[in-house]
C-alpha cells in the first residue's frame, strides 16, 4: 500500500481520533498556559517598574528635604560663631538665624542648645522651653565625637509639641574647638505620611524609612508602634544591608505579607527606603484573568474530550457496523459458512500464496448434495433448508486445520479450499466428508442417517495452470462424480496439451447412491 494511503488509513482508526481529540486541546492548555505565564511576567514587570518609579521620586523628595536641613544647619551654626552677632539681642538673632522657610509647620523647629544641653534659641517656643536635652542621642553624639557631621536621630516624641519627630543635628564648636552645643532641626513625621499618602500602594503596601542601625523612623501606613522599633534582626533589613539597592519578593517577619521589595540607600545618607507591594494585588488581576480564562478553556477542553470520546464512541460503533457488514456480506445467511464472495476472495489469495511460496500444493473439492431437489419437493422447503445447514455442520466437522476453508458457493453446492494439500491428502479429506454426511440425520422430516450423499469433484493446482483450470478441473470432476452414480468422490488429472483426465475414488458409501 503507498505510503499517503497508509497514512490516510491510520488516520481512519479510532485511537488516533481520540489522540487527536485529547491531544489537540492539550495542545490549548499548553499555548493558554505561556500565554498567561507572559501575562504574569508582564504584570510583575509593570508593578516592578512603578515601584522603581516611586522608590526614585521618594528618594529624592527625603535627600532634598535633609539637604535643606543641613544647609539651614550649616548656615546657623555658621552665624552663630559670627562676632556680628555677639551681644546681639535674642529677638534679633532668632531673626537672623532662623529662615521661616525652613521653619514651615510641616518641618518642625530649628534649636541651639548649649554645651550643656539647654535651648538658648530656637525657631518657634521660648528659649529654654523643655528644660534639658541632655539626654537625647542627638545631644550625647556630638558631645563624645567631634567628627560626626551631620547626624539622623532616633525618632521620638517631641517634649513640646508632642508630635513625633526625627533630629538632624551639628555639633557647634567653641573658638578653641571644644563642645560647645548642637544645632538642630527636627521633621515631624507626619510631613512623610503627608507626602505620602497621594501614593497609591494598595491595602498590604508598604513604604519603610530605617536607619542604619535598624532603627525604624516611619512606616507607611502609619502606625505609632512601628515609630522607633528595632528591625535589625529582620531578614528583609538584613538583605537590604548586604545589597544596598534592588529587589526581591520575600515575606514579612511583621506581618507575614508576602512582598515585592524595591529598596535603596538615601544618598549618602545613613538611611534605607523600601517599597514593598503586595504580591498577592500585584497577580490579582492577573488570577482573574487567569481564572476566567482558564475556566473558559478547561470547559472547552473537557467539551472537546468529551466530543472526541463520544466521536471514538461512535467510530467504533461504525466500525462494528462495518465489520459486521463486511462479514454478513461474506457470509452465506442461511448456514452461516462462508458464500461465493469470499470463496472467490480467500481461492484467488490461497493460489496466489501457493506460487509464492515456490509451488506449495493446492486443492479444491466441489461437493454438491445428491437429489437435494427431490427432498426439497418432498419435505418442503424449510426442511432442504435444515438439510442445507445440517450438510454445513456435517462439511464444516470434517475439516480439522485452521487454514482449511468450507464456503457454500450456491444453491447446495459447496467448495473447500485446502491449502497446502497435495492430491493424497484432498482425498482423505473427501472420505471424512462421506462419513459425516453420512451419519447425518434430520429428525424432523424422518430422514434417517445415511439417506443423504454428497457427491465431490477434486483437482489439484498445477505449475502450468491458471486459478480458471482449477476451478473448471473440480467442477468437471463433481459432474463426473453425478455422472458415475453420485455418492463418491472424482479427481481430476490434468495431462498436457489435453482436457483434465477425470478419474474415479473410493466412495464413501456407493451402495447408498441412488
Amino acid at each position: 500500500m503507498p505510503l499517503p494511503r497508509r497514512l490516510l488509513a491510520g488516520l481512519q482508526t479510532v485511537r488516533v481520533w481520540i489522540g487527536l481529540g485529547v491531544l489537540a486541546p492539550l495542545g490549548m492548555l499548553l499555548v493558554s498556559g505561556f500565554m498567561l505565564y507572559d501575562l504574569r511576567r508582564e504584570m510583575w514587570g509593570r508593578a516592578e517598574e512603578t515601584s522603581q518609579n516611586l522608590l526614585r521620586v521618594i528618594e529624592r523628595d527625603i535627600a532634598r528635604n535633609v539637604e535643606i536641613m543641613d544647609l539651614a544647619l550649616q548656615g546657623i551654626i555658621a552665624k552663630v560663631q559670627s562676632p556680628l552677632l555677639d551681644g546681639a539681642p535674642d529677638p534679633v538673632k532668632q531673626l537672623v538665624l532662623f529662615d521661616r522657610v525652613v521653619t514651615a509647620d510641616g518641618l518642625g523647629i530649628l534649636v541651639l542648645f548649649d554645651e550643656h544641653g539647654r535651648g538658648i534659641l530656637n525657631s518657634r517656643y521660648p528659649s529654654g522651653a523643655g528644660g534639658s536635652f541632655a539626654d537625647r542621642d542627638y545631644f550625647q553624639v556630638h558631645q563624645r565625637d567631634p567628627d560626626v557631621g551631620l547626624y539622623i536621630s532616633k525618632p521620638y516624641q517631641s517634649r513640646m509639641s508632642g508630635a513625633y519627630s526625627v533630629a538632624f543635628s551639628r555639633r557647634i564648636a567653641k573658638p578653641d574647638g571644644s563642645f560647645g552645643g548642637v544645632a538642630v532641626g527636627t521633621l515631624k513625621l507626619s510631613h512623610f505620611t503627608q507626602m505620602l499618602q497621594t501614593i497609591g500602594l494598595g491595602r498590604d503596601g508598604a513604604i519603610n524609612l530605617i536607619r542604619r542601625d535598624g532603627t525604624r523612623i516611619m512606616r507607611y501606613p502609619y502606625d505609632v508602634r512601628d515609630v522607633g522599633a528595632d528591625v535589625s534582626g529582620a531578614s528583609t533589613f538584613r538583605r537590604f544591608l548586604r545589597e544596598g539597592s534592588g529587589r526581591f519578593a520575600a515575606r514579612t517577619d511583621r506581618d507575614g505579607v508576602h512582598r515585592l521589595f524595591t529598596f535603596t540607600q538615601v544618598g549618602d545618607l545613613p538611611l534605607v527606603l523600601s517599597i514593598g507591594l503586595s504580591t498577592e494585588e500585584i497577580e490579582a488581576g492577573w488570577r482573574a484573568k487567569a481564572l476566567m480564562i482558564g475556566a473558559a478553556l478547561l470547559a472547552l477542553c473537557g467539551l472537546a474530550v468529551l466530543l472526541a470520546l463520544l466521536f471514538g464512541r461512535e467510530l467504533r460503533r461504525r466500525g462494528a457496523v462495518e465489520a459486521e457488514l463486511a462479514r454478513l456480506s461474506m457470509t452465506d445467511g442461511l448456514t452461516g459458512l462462508p458464500n461465493r464472495r469470499r470463496f472467490d476472495r480467500e481461492l484467488e489469495q490461497a493460489w496466489e500464496g501457493a506460487a509464492r511460496l515456490g509451488g506449495r500444493p493446492l486443492a479444491l473439492l466441489i461437493v454438491d448434495a445428491d437429489h437435494f431437489k427431490r427432498f426439497n419437493d418432498r419435505y418442503g422447503h424449510a426442511v432442504g433448508d435444515e438439510i442445507l445447514r445440517g450438510l454445513a455442520g456435517s462439511l464444516s466437522a470434517a475439516i480439522h486445520r485452521p487454514h482449511d476453508l468450507v464456503c457454500r458457493i450456491g444453491g447446495e453446492e459447496f467448495g473447500v479450499i485446502l491449502p497446502d494439500t497435495d492430491e493424497e491428502g484432498a482425498v482423505r479429506v473427501a472420505e471424512r466428508l462421506h462419513a459425516e454426511v453420512a451419519a447425518l440425520s434430520v429428525g424432523s422430516a424422518g430422514i434417517l442417517a445415511g439417506a443423504l450423499t454428497v457427491s465431490i469433484g477434486l483437482a489439484q493446482a498445477t505449475p502450468s495452470g491458471s486459478l480458471a483450470d482449477l476451478y473448471r478441473a473440480a467442477d468437471g470432476a463433481l459432474y463426473a462424480a453425478k455422472a458415475a452414480g453420485r455418492n463418491r468422490t472424482c479427481r481430476a488429472e490434468a495431462r498436457p496439451a489435453a482436457a483434465p483426465h477425470l478419474r474415479l475414488v473410493a466412495t464413501a458409501n456407493p451402495a447408498g447412491a441412488a
